[in-house]
């Protein structure tokens, strides 16, 4: 390494230890806890993850809520929540009037919970709860958003592997905002990060990059992510196609770009093809039939003006949704205790 990076970088190691040092101070001894579970239909596992978390919390003497968002279920989710939040009054149950996407039901928790620092799970517990401890000591020594990164991903298929590689590389090759590879949802959030995150009033949500794009000083925790332990899984190959279509398009106008700089090639191509040709007929007289490379170059043509189009239609519909500023979710009550109170404004 050049001896001219070395004071840049203890430069920027000491700026970030004084900031850390900073939130250290701030820090409250005894932090309140937010749980945000957005679920559809998980009936099932709604016991199993109590009984996994719960004790887990209460060991660690922690100030918690656990926000359940359900998101729509069609089955007996939203009856047995009720249940739980009459048992324990450090449930709460936030019930959308429809199913409104995890994104969405996951801004919605964010939105109600009332804790000093938040922390997104899924109800199958994939994101281990013993997490929950390195990632509150982490928060102690000032990050603002500890987040959980995949140590391996043995569990999944060899095509999901590929295709979550290719994704994040692509991701952060075409958009300004990083995310880190292999980081989903599961991460502590301080509040001042939440607060930030509340002010986005984005329809189209694609929370990794969301959570990317407020800053603040982040650190990674990695870890094993084990088996659903009920369930199913509500992403199949299309929707998890779609997802990562909204988050590149959400972050990044280089699909738009890309085809108008294509558009320029192949005009400065088409423009010396032509020369070529003329000028082949005007000094040699060699005429240049060629009815089957015609049908190729216009059906060539004709796919790369349909594509273009589909990525400004990718962009256009998601400007339609923007600007007729529906909200993100529709909330059908706020239960507490079993009791249902007004949603929040």
């Amino acid at each position: 390494m050049p001896e001219s990076i070395l004071p840049i970088s203890h430069h920027c190691s000491s700026t970030l230890e004084r900031q850390l040092a900073d939130q250290r101070g701030r820090r409250t001894h005894d932090p309140l806890l937010s749980l945000v579970v957005p679920v559809f239909n998980e009936e099932e596992s709604i016991d199993i993850f109590l009984e996994a978390v719960t004790p887990m919390l209460e060991r660690d003497r922690l100030r918690f809520e656990i926000v359940f968002v359900n998101d729509g279920s069609r089955d007996d989710t939203l009856a047995h929540l009720l249940d739980c939040s009459m048992r324990d009054r450090r449930i709460r149950v936030v019930n959308l009037s429809r199913n409104f996407g995890k994104e969405a039901a996951l801004t919605a928790g964010i939105d109600h919970a009332k804790g000093n620092v938040l922390i997104p799970m899924d109800i199958d517990l994939q994101d281990p709860p013993e997490l929950i401890e390195p990632f509150i000591a982490r928060w102690r020594e000032g990050y603002d958003i500890v987040y959980g990164v995949r140590a391996a991903r043995a569990r999944d298929t060899a095509a999901k592997r590929v295709s979550a590689g290719w994704f994040y590389r692509v991701f952060n090759s075409m958009s300004p905002v990083r995310i880190p590879a292999n980081v989903g949802d599961f991460r502590l959030v301080d509040r001042r990060a939440i607060e930030v995150l509340r002010q986005l009033p984005e329809r189209n949500r694609f929370m990794k990059g969301l959570f990317a794009w407020v800053g603040f000083n982040a650190v990674g925790v990695p870890y094993e992510r084990p088996q659903r332990v009920a369930g199913s899984s509500k992403f199949n190959l299309w929707r998890l196609w779609n997802f990562a279509l909204d988050g590149v398009v959400s972050f990044s106008t280089v699909p738009l770009r890309a085809s108008f700089y294509g558009g320029l090639a192949i005009a400065a191509f088409a423009v010396l093809y032509a020369l070529f040709i003329i000028g082949r007929v005007l000094l040699l007289g060699i005429d240049t039939p060629g009815y089957a490379s015609l049908i190729i170059v216009v059906l060539l043509m004709g796919a790369i003006q349909l594509v273009s189009i589909g990525i400004i239609g990718e962009y256009l519909g998601r400007l339609f949704l923007e600007v007729k500023g529906r909200p993100i979710y529709v909330v059908e009550g706020v239960y507490e205790e079993g009791a249902v109170r007004p949603p929040q404004a």
